[in-house]
């Protein structure tokens, strides 16, 4: 950002000549090495990023990336957004598990099947019903938000699904899916789920200061971002505070609900967090960049991460998609959803959403542009640079 409030120009996307120019181009005396970058730059940016050529070959399911979100209420156009930035970026097949109510499964099923097929192709969806396995459904599916405790059961519905990304609807993907999905590697070997820190700062943060039950770490997780290896958390008798034996998965949420009931704000996130107080080995606990909230920067940058590589995971909770308490947030929603799918990213989503932030510098969100830019730029330098390389390269000249 510059001293006048505008936003610095960016050097890595150069003027692009206009397609009418192409022959202007071939005369102009540039060699051809030059020709083709200019023409492959044309070509690729004139293109939406569902048409460009995948670098992985078509993956057996068992390598496919699983995405589980759960919609209820007024959540139909957010979840949908959310699933499509996860498609818009992603290299690998996802297999989409969505869980919502009966009156939202024709329109999720009519909306998925209207998208372009070269957006289509990359994905399978399945729609399941809210099921609560122990306890009473009504008390679960009002806890917290409506229906949010159905994460909880994942592992116990999901018996075929060995990893698992959670995501809550309100969660934006700005890098490709595979990226996120990579960190299941870094698990060791007690390790089952991973999370981000609550708050950067634990001192400031809402679990230090006001929690009455125990929490992970010293500032709790927060768990709109949740990578989980289901099969490990099948097999693994979890520590509690209830028996001096460990407790099957299943077996320990309802017990848990039942302790912690009249002390717990935050719902199933305030469970995920007394879970992890008493197995902390089974967490991996990646950064803030996974899992970016207005607490990042509404009160100044505090999230390093982010600052060096760019915001991976945007999560607009507090709903500040939908109202102007956060410009800067809902400007990348509005881009994500109104970005038509055979357009390109430059023209139609990275250029616009510069021009928006313009009117966010009043924040202090708005005043780091780069950190929300930084990935979506990356993406498409990559995606320019495959394509280059697989038709520009020395014995490639189509």
């Amino acid at each position: 950002m510059t001293r006048s409030g505008q936003l610095p120009e960016t050097p890595a996307f150069p003027t692009i000549p206009k397609v009418n120019r192409v022959q202007e181009l071939a005369t102009s005396g540039l060699g051809q090495a030059q020709v083709w970058f200019w023409l492959s730059l044309v070509f690729l940016l004139s293109r939406g990023p569902g048409q460009l050529r995948s670098v992985h070959a078509v993956l057996p399911p068992e390598l496919w990336i699983h995405l589980a979100v759960v919609a209820c209420g007024n959540r139909l156009e957010e979840t949908l957004v959310m699933l499509k930035s996860a498609v818009l970026f992603s290299h690998r097949k996802i297999q989409f598990h969505i869980f919502t109510e009966d009156s939202l499964k024709p329109e999720f099923d009519k909306q998925l099947r209207q998208w372009p097929d070269s957006y289509t192709k990359k994905f399978e969806h399945r729609i399941y019903p809210i099921t609560f396995s122990v306890g009473n459904p009504q008390e679960w599916k009002k806890l917290f938000k409506p229906c949010a405790a159905q994460r909880l059961f994942l592992p116990v519905i999901l018996k075929d699904v060995d990893s698992l990304l959670y995501v809550d609807t309100d969660v934006l993907f700005l890098r490709p899916v595979d990226d996120i999905w990579k960190l299941l590697r870094q698990f060791n070997s007690t390790q089952l789920a991973a999370m981000a820190p609550e708050h950067e700062i634990p001192k400031i943060g809402w679990y230090s200061r006001f929690a009455r039950h125990p929490f992970y770490g010293s500032a709790g997780v927060n768990s709109g971002v949740m990578l989980m290896n289901l099969t490990r958390i099948r097999s693994t008798q979890f520590k509690n505070s209830m028996t001096p034996t460990g407790l099957a998965w299943e077996d320990m949420l309802y017990p848990l609900y039942q302790a912690y009931r009249n002390a717990i704000t935050w719902g199933d996130q305030d469970l995920l967090n007394i879970i992890f107080y008493f197995n902390p080995e089974r967490l991996y606990l990646f950064p803030c960049q996974w899992n970016y909230r207005p607490d990042h920067c509404m009160y100044g940058s505090n999230c390093r991460e982010a600052e060096r590589e760019g915001v991976s995971v945007l999560h607009g909770n507090r709903g500040v998609y939908h109202d102007d308490k956060q410009p800067t947030f809902k400007a990348l929603y509005e881009a994500m959803r109104d970005f038509p799918f055979q357009d390109n990213l430059f023209q139609s989503m990275y250029y616009p959403l510069q021009l928006k932030f313009l009117e966010t510098v009043h924040t202090l969100c708005g005043r780091i542009p780069q950190v929300f830019l930084k990935q979506i730029e990356k993406t498409m330098r990559r995606a320019y640079e495959k394509h280059v390389i697989i038709h520009v390269g020395p014995d490639h000249t189509h």
